[in-house]
């Protein structure tokens, strides 16, 4: 690498323009390179002016560092003095300040935030408290006017704080269902959350809902914020349920069995309704069999014959047995005992359960299934409709010492 200079070295001179004495070529101790004493004393030469150079940078760089260490340490200690002479209020506070953290905010945001909130005296009080905390959770915590920056702290710092209305919904409910728990466990009404399902726009619902909630507001524990309204919540559940779908591989798992993701969700609809635990890849095993498989062959004619369907048709929830009347005689297209194949759409939130099972049903020749004993669930599966008659007789003599039936 070229240094800018020409390197002829019988050239090289001191400062003051004459030749170096000591590197002037007398002839003597000749060797076959002519100029290699010359070169030798040449880089004992640079090597002295390199060390030079280099201790003037050392002394320099360590009164550099010792004044910046003077002027950091002072620095730091007149900080840290001016923090803990920040002003701030004494007493406990008063009155209530709804307070969010937001997403990104610094530990000196949310000082400034209280400030402007009147809830600490100044920032530089709130950031003594805290000491360099940058842990603050994101949500609302309920604090008050004029507290100790100290007070205001300790309350941040623990999530448990964080103010939020927690609602379990649970699998299987309707949307009536589910609007009445959230009604309950919120400060608004049935209306509110009704008014709210009809803005299907808002709610974020997949194209293959058409509008209806039904199926889609995913069952699980959420927690509300204070300031979340009704569509905000079951937006929330809707997007849990978009969760659920893309983990489960809902539309490629749709695709495989043959379905569409509509109808894998109305499966999954009525395997939550039917099953209980491992038997739901069972219970879906016989809605396939019953939609694709030879159904004439065994009597079933495509027909699903799910009393949950009839009771959904009547509007009546619980695990209910139909009469002959009811599935004979109920004319809605939810109704399987008249109508082949699945009804328009799905009759409950299915969790994420029963949606597996409805994307992998077990292998299986069954067409016929009844739980047996209410107690225990204990549901049985049979191929022909001799294997149902015989569960039904079981079923019939559990009703006769049980006041579940």
């Amino acid at each position: 690498m070229s240094d800018g200079r020409t390197h002829d070295d019988s050239q090289v001179r001191e400062p003051d323009g004459g030749p170096a004495p000591e590197d002037v070529f007398d002839g003597s101790d000749h060797h076959d390179g002519a100029y290699e004493p010359h070169y030798l004393g040449g880089a004992r030469r640079k090597k002295k002016r390199g060390f030079a150079s280099c201790l003037a940078v050392v002394i320099a760089l360590a009164v550099v560092l010792g004044g910046a260490y003077f002027v950091g340490t002072k620095g730091f200690h007149y900080l840290k003095d001016h923090l803990s002479h920040a002003a701030d209020y004494s007493g406990p506070g008063h009155g209530k300040v709804l307070f969010q953290v937001k997403e990104g905010d610094s530990t000196t945001a949310i000082g400034q935030h209280l400030k402007s909130d009147g809830v600490v005296a100044s920032v530089d009080a709130f950031l003594s408290a805290a000491n360099g905390d940058q842990g603050i959770q994101v949500g609302f915590y309920q604090l008050k006017k004029k507290m100790a920056a100290d007070d205001a702290y300790k309350i941040l710092k623990d999530p448990q704080n964080i103010l939020k209305d927690t609602v379990t919904v649970p699998e299987g409910l309707r949307v009536t269902d589910i609007v009445a728990i959230l009604a309950d466990k919120t400060k608004y009404s049935v209306a509110d959350f009704e008014a709210a399902l009809k803005n299907t726009a808002a709610l974020g619902l997949p194209s293959y809902a058409h509008g209806r909630a039904e199926g889609y507001l995913f069952p699980s524990t959420y927690g509300f914020g204070p300031t979340e309204k009704p569509i905000d919540m079951l937006t929330d559940m809707v997007n849990r349920w978009k969760q659920a779908a893309d983990e489960d591989g809902l539309v490629a798992g749709a695709a495989k069995v043959g379905k569409t993701p509509a109808e894998v969700m109305t499966i999954a609809s009525l395997i939550q309704a039917e099953g209980r635990g491992s038997d739901m890849p069972k219970v879906s095993r016989v809605i396939y069999n019953r939609l694709d498989g030879p159904g004439s062959r065994q009597g079933t004619n495509g027909l699903l014959q799910i009393d949950a369907t009839v009771n959904y048709a009547l509007n009546r929830t619980g695990v209910v047995a139909v009469t002959t009347d009811e599935t004979q005689n109920t004319d809605s297209p939810y109704n399987t005992y008249l109508h082949p194949g699945l009804p328009p759409g799905p009759i409950d939130s299915p969790g994420d359960e029963a949606i597996k099972a409805a994307l992998n049903p077990v292998d299986g020749p069954w067409y016929y299934y009844l739980t047996v004993n209410l107690r225990t669930g204990l549901t049985k599966f049979g191929t022909t409709y001799q294997d149902f008659l015989g569960f039904k007789q079981e079923y019939d003599q559990y009703c006769t010492t049980s006041t579940r039936c």
